[in-house]
């Protein structure tokens, strides 16, 4: 039996942009209840409210699904991504398949090319961190034996990677490219560790 909560969320993902009202009466539960039910999605990240205009007066609220309640849903996007590289793999050389997932890798470090400049390492670390949560990833970072140790706790790309393990050059490459430094696997969740772990070595200081 689907809870409320998961009532809701399907109730949005079939008719997107409902009111309070409308979720009351499609779930069955009073809307306090539903407004109550709401806060806690949008704590979550999986929905979120907006003002919508209708005929006079003042916006009403309305509510959809963020990217984060879409994927909450059972989708095909894991199917057709591994069909996708596996199609590249037999048509495309091996150079220009590493070359396409390094461009990936490169486009998303672009973005942050103004906001790391002047940095520390450290705050370039947290940067990282923040870039590869977007992304789906959950990541901590630790100073150890004058090494910077970067874990990858849980990574999106782990079922694509079972059968395409050039996808984990992605998240190596924008590591290396946000600390200008060489990113180097030591752990990897592919092959049976509890977690992906890179190592960098600080740049030794100029005398």
């Amino acid at each position: 039996m689907k809870s409320t909560r998961d009532k809701i969320l399907q109730t949005l993902l079939k008719k997107p942009r409902s009111t309070i009202n409308d979720l009351a009466e499609a779930v069955g539960i009073n809307p306090i209840s539903v407004r109550h039910h709401l806060t806690n999605l949008q704590m979550e990240g999986l929905v979120e409210g907006q003002e919508e205009r209708h005929g006079v007066g003042r916006p009403r609220l309305v509510y959809v699904l963020t990217n984060e309640g879409m994927e909450h849903f059972p989708t095909r996007y894991l199917r057709l991504t591994t069909r996708l590289i596996a199609q590249m793999k037999e048509t495309m050389p091996k150079p220009v398949v590493s070359k396409l997932f390094g461009q990936i890798a490169e486009d998303l470090a672009k973005d942050y090319a103004n906001d790391i400049k002047g940095l520390s390492m450290e705050e370039r670390l947290d940067l990282v961190k923040d870039l590869l949560a977007q992304e789906g990833f959950t990541v901590e970072w630790e100073k150890k034996d004058g090494q910077y140790q970067i874990h990858e706790i849980s990574c999106p790309y782990y079922q694509i990677g079972i059968n395409h393990p050039e996808i984990c050059t992605v998240d190596q490459t924008v590591i290396s490219k946000m600390l200008a430094l060489p990113a180097n696997k030591v752990q990897c969740i592919l092959d049976g560790g509890t977690h992906c772990t890179y190592v960098v070595q600080p740049a030794a200081k100029q005398k």
